[in-house]
């Protein structure tokens, strides 16, 4: 009897952990997103997996209206190549292994 009881508890908590629990909205700071694109505040993300959830955060925290996700073109990890201001958009590169290797605007 324990033993289904281990059982049935060890299931219970896998099941649980596969729970798809919906992400958080990524909200900017300060409540505005100007649509005047910058990366001095998102370099940091370079670097960094591709996931859905970084590249919107850094999407909100440069400010811009929108992003493209694009594998790099450039051949090179260099996160300052490119416009560091203006339009409103923000362009990510990745590269082979999805990690972010450029941010720029435009």
């Amino acid at each position: 009897m324990s033993r289904i009881l281990v059982v049935v508890g060890i299931s219970a908590m896998a099941l649980s952990a596969c729970s798809s629990t919906p992400v958080a909205s990524v909200e900017p700071i300060d409540g505005v997103i100007s649509g005047q694109c910058h990366t001095d505040s998102v370099r940091g993300a370079a670097g960094l997996a591709a996931a859905p959830g970084t590249v919107e955060r850094a999407r909100v925290d440069s400010d811009s209206l929108g992003v493209s996700v694009v594998r790099g073109q450039r051949g090179r990890n260099d996160a300052n190549v490119g416009a560091s201001a203006g339009g409103d958009h923000l362009t990510i590169e990745i590269g082979p292994t999805n990690n972010i290797t450029a941010l720029r605007c435009g």
